[in-house]
Parts: structure tokens; sequence; C-alpha cells
């Protein structure tokens, strides 16, 4: 009989064990499928020195396109938004410990799919090189023992140091360096204390919008690519839920106003590609 009594009990015990664990996933999954991010917070990284997307401006306040975009999005959902100015090397890290749930600032999707969750692309844009109109410099190929500088951990120098990309124009330049930023870069390029610049074409539009007789943008570019917002890998519920936010907020004509806000700085709307 003392046998059987444990035995029962022990069963007994296992079926409440399975249902609490059973309940415990259910609750998971909903929180995690229902496309809301966690306590109702997009908390937005964002690269601070990154004009016209994200920047601060002259009452040194968080500013850009796609800060606009996100604060749009969170109160047509009903969320709360925070932006987030990060170090940009420390995208990866703060994205999975959950300091930030999204990365929303010209971030390119091509050759990070697997190191992501994206929105799907809505803005067309290149890799470009930009240098000094009087340098004498007109093709990639003048770059021949010049001195190019980039961000760091961006497109650019992704393309650069990619043997499918354009490393082997990469390696006829006497030096390729990295910045933290793009407005320390080009103030080395307007000091000729580098040769040229490569940089996202936004950036570009932007550096030479506002110093049009300084800057001019090579004709060849050195690859074509698209912006997505990023999320952490596996959370594609809030990804599909920005996404389908985005594509109402481009038919009821909200992203041509925003484009228009920022149009002085290059954007263009014929280069917006989600519809």
């Amino acid at each position: 009989m003392k046998k059987k009594l444990i035995a029962l009990l022990t069963m007994a015990c296992v079926a409440c064990l399975s249902a609490v664990l059973l309940t415990g996933c259910s609750s998971q999954q909903s929180e995690s499928s229902d496309g809301n991010p966690p306590d109702n917070k997009l908390v937005v990284g964002f690269d601070k020195s990154y004009p016209p997307y994200g920047f601060v401006d002259e009452n040194n306040e968080y500013t850009g396109f796609d800060l606009d975009m996100a604060k749009e999005v969170a109160e047509r959902n009903g969320w709360e938004v925070q932006l987030e100015a990060i170090d940009w090397d420390a995208k990866d890290s703060l994205l999975n410990q959950g300091s930030i749930n999204c990365i929303w600032n010209g971030f390119t999707m091509e050759g990070r799919e697997d190191n992501y969750t994206f929105s799907e692309p809505y803005m067309l844009n290149e890799q470009v090189v930009v240098v000094k109109k009087d340098s004498g410099i007109k093709t990639l190929a003048d770059l021949k023992d010049k001195t190019v500088v980039t961000q760091a951990d961006s497109a650019a120098l992704d393309v650069l140091s990619d043997e499918e990309g354009q490393k082997a124009v990469a390696d006829t330049f006497k030096e390729l360096q990295t910045l933290p930023d793009y407005n320390n870069a080009f103030l080395q390029l307007e000091a000729e204390t580098v040769d040229a610049v490569a940089c996202d074409l936004s950036i570009a539009a932007y550096q030479m919008s506002a110093n049009p007789d300084v800057y001019v943008q090579l004709e060849e570019p050195l690859s074509s690519e698209h912006y997505a917002v990023g999320f952490k890998k596996g959370d594609d519920a809030l990804a599909a839920k920005v996404t389908e936010t985005l594509k109402e907020m481009y038919n009821d004509g909200t992203i041509e106003e925003l484009v228009k806000k920022y149009e002085s700085y290059g954007l263009s709307l014929d280069n917006w590609v989600l519809k």
C-alpha cells in the first residue's frame, strides 16, 4: 500500500510540475510572440553622430529621420520610446543583454542577416567615397597610395575588408584608418590628414550639402545595400509589427513628410523601398 501511495503521489507531483512548466512556457511564448517590446517600451540604440538619421540638433536634443520614425511607430502602437545614444562598437552586446531592443540608425542589413532579425528593408543605400574637390582624385583607382578613413564597425569597413567586396581596392591604399564616428572622419579630411572618407551615401549627401564647395563624391560606389531596423535574433514578431507600421506610415503620407523635413540633408523619397 505504501508503495502504491508513493507512486500515486509521485505521478501527481509530476503532473503538477508539467502543468506549471507548460503554463510558464505558454506565458513566455505569448510574451515573445505578441509583437510588443518588453514593458511596452521600445529602446532604440543609435549613433548620435549620424545625420540625418540620428544626431544632436542645435538645441542639444536627439533628432533625425530614423528617430522620428521610431517615435511615430511607438506612438501608433501604444509604446513608450526611449532613445539611447550608444557606442557603435558595443551595439551587439547592448542588444543581446537587453539594454536596447533594436538598432535603428541607418543600419545596413546586407552581410548581417545571420546575426540579427531585421524588419523589411526601408531605404536604399550605397557605400561611397568622398574626397576634397581639389584633391585630383576622380576614381577608385586614384586612391592608390592614399590614406582612407571610415567609421569603426561600419558597412563601409565591411565592404573594404571583404574579399568578395572591395578588399582589392583597399589593398592599394597607403592606409585604411578607422575612427569612432564620421564627424571626426570629415574633420580629418578637411584638415587633409587623410585623403578620402568611405561612408554611407546619406552621410556623403549631408556633408556635401553642408560644404558644396569643399567635397565631392566619387561616381563609382563601393557597394549598394539597404537600411533596416535590427532586432535581437529571433525577435520576429516585433520586427514584423514595426514593418507593418512603417508601411502604414508610407501609405498615409507620413514618410513623405519626414523625408521632406530632412531633404536638405540629402534624403530623397526615391530611395524609399518599403511600400
